[in-house]
């Protein structure tokens, strides 16, 4: 059953483009738990209109029904090291509807060495996941269980995913490592012949630099790619990916060291990609969806953000493909937002990233 409703307090809102985000004619919107409370849910995705499969980071998956909160546990999942920031991650679907859905994964993996970054690819039948395979593994194991990445992206032809660099700093820099890129994949595994595949370069590489990357959308309208990543102190970033590029860690930041300094060269360098927007004091930022949907009509086209370090969702508005100013929507109520999707109602959902969290859905009052 869903939990008891409850009204956000919206008065420390600044105007959006001239309209409050409440009015005279309008109640506040309403955020609500569906279903039972999830422990550090990551990741999730559309089944079906009605029905979300959801992650945990401790390592299981459940399918939601977003009308009644019934949850099932889906079988099936690999052995998963949860550790720190490690364990079972993000969650993507190919197909929805009746029959088998195909459906990736990213989670922490142990191997000789530590741990790495991998991806699986199953047939989701009812309640149990069948012929799963691993169709890709990081080269970069490590026994830090820290900056994994990894959000994933699914199309018509491709799946992308973030990777981190592990805490690796300088791996983000080696070419041949998968350390901080953002790959690209065909849905087997196999690697599309038109990745960049630049000198040194591992073929699933799609783009370097990157630090920690935990959002991950494609732009409705262009087809661009749009990352997300923390930085350390300061310094977190929304870059437009471009295939072949290098966005820079740590040999450029906006950040700074936590025990004080600067790093790199400073903020910007010739043949390092400038990100899009920078947020500086860190959010903390996992989770980002673009707005299209007919109940918040004052979101359209501009991009949801979910903030892990204030428990905030934000609002950045776009103007000319570019982000130009951001918003608070939510703060300070459902606590860590991990990850942030629309559903086909236009409703907001939102996974909160604590021990006692859970799928939540912002909407308008009345819908």
């Amino acid at each position: 059953m869903k939990s008891p409703i409850y009204a956000i307090f919206m008065a420390c809102l600044l105007n959006f483009m001239g309209l409050s985000l409440m009015s005279a004619a309008t109640a506040a919107p309403l955020i609500e738990r569906i279903g039972d409370p999830l422990d550090h849910p990551w990741g999730m995705d559309f089944l079906d209109d009605t029905t979300m499969v959801v992650n945990e980071r401790g390592g299981k998956m459940f399918k939601i029904n977003l009308v009644d909160g019934a949850r099932q546990p889906i079988t099936g999942l690999p052995e998963i090291e949860a550790k720190r920031q490690g364990g079972l991650l993000d969650v993507a679907l190919a197909t929805t509807g009746g029959g088998a859905a195909t459906l990736f994964y990213c989670y922490s993996k142990p191997v000789k060495g530590g741990s790495v970054t991998a991806i699986d690819r199953a047939e989701l039948s009812g309640t149990a996941l069948a012929n799963r395979q691993t169709i890709f593994l990081a080269n970069n194991p490590s026994n830090d269980a820290i900056h994994y990445g990894c959000r994933l992206v699914v199309d018509r032809d491709y799946i992308y995913a973030s990777l981190g660099e592990r805490g690796a700093r300088y791996d983000a820099q080696d070419p041949a490592l998968h350390a901080g890129a953002i790959i690209r994949l065909h849905h087997d595994g196999s690697i599309p012949q038109d990745n960049p595949k630049l000198d040194g370069w591992a073929g699933e590489i799609l783009s370097k630099g990157h630090r920690n990357p935990q959002g991950l959308a494609i732009h409705p309208g262009s087809g661009t790619l749009w990352s997300h990543e923390h930085g350390p102190r300061g310094g977190d970033e929304i870059n437009l990916i471009t295939a072949g590029q290098n966005y820079g860690w740590p040999t450029v930041s906006h950040g700074k060291e936590y025990i004080g300094g600067t790093i790199g060269i400073g903020t910007s360098a010739p043949g390092l990609v400038d990100p899009a927007w920078v947020w500086t004091p860190s959010i903390a930022p996992s989770g980002m969806a673009f707005y299209q949907g007919a109940m918040f009509p004052r979101f359209a086209g501009h991009l949801l953000v979910g903030s892990l370090k204030f428990e905030r969702l934000y609002l950045v508005r776009l103007a000319n493909g570019a982000p130009q100013e951001e918003f608070i929507i939510l703060e300070n109520t459902i606590g860590r937002v991990r990850d942030v999707a629309v559903a086909p109602d236009g409703a907001i959902l939102l996974l909160s990233d604590e021990s006692d969290g859970g799928l939540y859905r912002l909407s308008e009052a009345g819908q």
